[in-house]
Formats: C-alpha cells, structure tokens, sequence
C-alpha cells in the first residue's frame, strides 16, 4: 500500500513524537517560569514576563522557526569567530525545532499555568504557611497539585496544538514524519496516499494523548474531592 516506504514513515513518526516530546519539556518549563515572572508583585519582572507572552504569541509560528533557524545560525556564525572558532556552524535541525516550539508554547503556557495559580484561593496558602509548612512546602503540596488539576484542559489543548506544530520543522529540513512523507509523495508521485497515512498517524497520537491527560485529570480530580471530603 505505502509502496515499501511505510517503515521509513515510522522511522519519521517516531522522530516527531520525539520532537513534541522534548518541545512540550522545554514549554513546560518556560511557561511556569513565565507564570512566576507575570505573577511576581516586582514590576519590571512582571512587564518583563508579559512581554514574553504578548510578543510570541502575536507572532505566527512559522516565522518564528524560519527567524531562530536562519537567523540564529548566522548569529552563532558571527559570534563564533569572535571566541576563537573559525569553522563554519550547522545548527541541528532537531534542536532547533526543539527550542523554537518550545519557546513559543512557553508563552502559551505561562498563561495557562498563571490562570491555574491564580484561581487558587489565596486562603489555602495562608493556611498552610499558618500550619507551619515552609513556602516551599506550601507550594509542591498546596499549590501545585491544585494547579495541575486546573491547566490540565489548557495544557492538553496546547499539547494538541504543538503536536501539529512538529510537521512545520520541516521545512528547515528536519528528517520527521512529514519530511518522509513529501520525500515518498515526490518519488511515488501518490500525495494522497502519504498524506494520508501521516494524518492517521497523527489521529493516533492525538487520540492517545487525549486519553492519556483525561485519566489524569480524572486522578487529580478524585484526590482533590477526596481531600475536600
């Protein structure tokens, strides 16, 4: 059916699931550091955290990839000379995908997570600093278990979105699942049949990400109504 090459479309899906993988890791680290800075009652570190977000996420995600992959590497290009490394520098196509999609799924998140913090009751904190826990207590045993229940729906939207946004890295050249496809599409000349097999792919991995973030909500849910219990 795939002509031979299905085994090469696997090959590329997998890199992909990688490439959300390590994007969604990087994204969610940025956007709790984003929700920090926008939460943060110092003024400039809060205009400095709503920069992020307002100006990444008023910017279409495929210019930014062409703008850090291009640009970025003429800048290590110029810079490199300046420290002593004179051989010209690729960057990687992976890690570039890598830090862009997480850098612009960062942004996204910190709202997520910002909003999740904030519909906390600000009493629940209070409680646990007046029982005697440190603030860091309060915030890995209070805090962030209710924040988790609270982004998931947002988190599992963004997480569907960057997913799809994995099959824009190719255009810099990165050997994924859409890569593979066009490369199979072109030598078959059978578009349809390629595309096609690539979009069921990526409804399969959907579809289990959405029931893998349901069953965990599901689990946050319980513990917190048995909590409250």
């Amino acid at each position: 059916m795939l002509n031979g090459y299905g085994s090469t479309i696997l090959e590329g899906a997998w890199l992909t699931l990688l490439l959300a993988l390590s994007s969604i890791s990087l994204a969610v680290f940025l956007g709790l550091l984003g929700a920090a800075f926008r939460l943060s009652p110092i003024k400039w570190v809060s205009l400095l955290g709503e920069a992020y977000a307002t100006v990444i996420r008023g910017i279409p995600d495929l210019v930014l990839i062409l703008l850090i992959f291009y640009g970025g590497q003429q800048l290590v290009n110029v810079v490199a000379p300046m420290v002593g490394y004179e051989d010209y520098i690729d960057l990687d196509p992976f890690w570039s995908g890598v830090f862009t999609l997480g850098f612009i799924f960062g942004a996204y998140l910190s709202e997520t997570f910002r909003g999740a913090f904030m519909a906390i009751p600000k009493g629940q904190g209070e409680a646990g600093l007046a029982y005697g826990m440190s603030h860091t207590k309060v915030f890995f045993r209070i805090l962030v278990p209710q924040m988790i229940r609270l982004a998931i729906p947002g988190f599992t939207n963004n997480w569907l979105v960057l997913t799809k946004a994995t099959a824009l890295i190719s255009v810099v050249g990165l050997q994924d699942m859409m890569f593979k496809a066009k490369s199979a599409a072109d030598a078959t000349r059978e578009p349809f049949t390629f595309y096609l097999a690539v979009a069921a792919l990526y409804l399969v991995l959907t579809s289990v990400s959405l029931l893998a973030l349901r069953y965990l909500e599901r689990r946050y849910s319980a513990g917190i109504k048995a909590a409250e219990l």
